[in-house]
């Protein structure tokens, strides 16, 4: 089980993240609901080692990942809004900053992730000349290659189309049967179909949906 308890995260006097509690079982994919600016992308930072927080606790079957980044870079995978692409440098060779060889040959294999994403046709050309739902494809192929048990996904379908959707959501589905727990931020009530538990992230606390939703009752909870 993933667990967070009082994950607190502070720029000067503005508390992001006041108070962050949530319990995910393994196997599941909580759906994560919130304003612009609310802190959602501060909270998957945090839990993906790119910021420190200021307090707090985040294990996964009991065992503490803060303060244990070999541990936690084994366990989680953070795919951010903004690709970690270098232009210049082909798909393959991007994949190759962060994978050896073995591992990127068995996702181009036909029951691997970057065949499962849709990413191996393009791998061979520039990132520069692909699209920008190529270079998101790219990008989350990057995030799952390794098979991590937590994957942390910030707008994971933006500029994807509907076929990259598709595939997306299907690998997302096998990730979750396999025991793999996803935190998936999204700003489209439809993708929540694909989740099995809804939070709302406002005023630096985390509450709970009640899910399935209704998106009236979302969208209240901006008001």
């Amino acid at each position: 089980m993933l667990v967070l308890t009082k994950i607190q995260k502070q720029y000067g006097k503005n508390a992001v993240l006041r108070e962050i509690n949530l319990q995910a079982a393994n196997g599941s994919c909580v759906g994560i609901l919130g304003g612009n600016g609310g802190g959602k992308t501060t909270l998957l930072s945090v839990l993906g080692g790119i910021l420190r927080p200021d307090g707090g606790s985040f294990t996964y079957d009991g065992e503490e990942l803060f303060g244990h980044e070999a541990r936690r870079r084994a366990l989680v995978s953070f795919s951010p809004q903004a690709n970690p692409l270098m232009e210049e440098l082909s798909g393959f060779d991007n994949l190759l900053l962060w994978h050896d060889r073995k591992a990127i040959e068995r996702g181009m294999a036909e029951d691997g992730a970057i065949t499962a994403l849709g990413a191996t046709a393009f791998l061979k050309k520039p990132v520069a000349k692909l699209s920008g739902g190529m270079k998101k494809r790219l990008a989350l192929s990057i995030a799952v290659l390794r098979a991590p048990k937590i994957l942390l996904l910030d707008e994971p379908t933006a500029a994807l189309d509907m076929e990259g959707k598709a595939k997306f959501y299907a690998y997302l589905k096998r990730f979750t049967e396999g025991g793999g727990t996803a935190l998936f931020v999204t700003h489209d009530f439809a993708e929540f179909a694909h989740c099995d538990q809804l939070v709302f992230l406002k005023d630096g606390i985390l509450r709970d949906i009640p899910h399935p939703a209704n998106q009236a009752a979302a969208e209240a909870l901006f008001l």
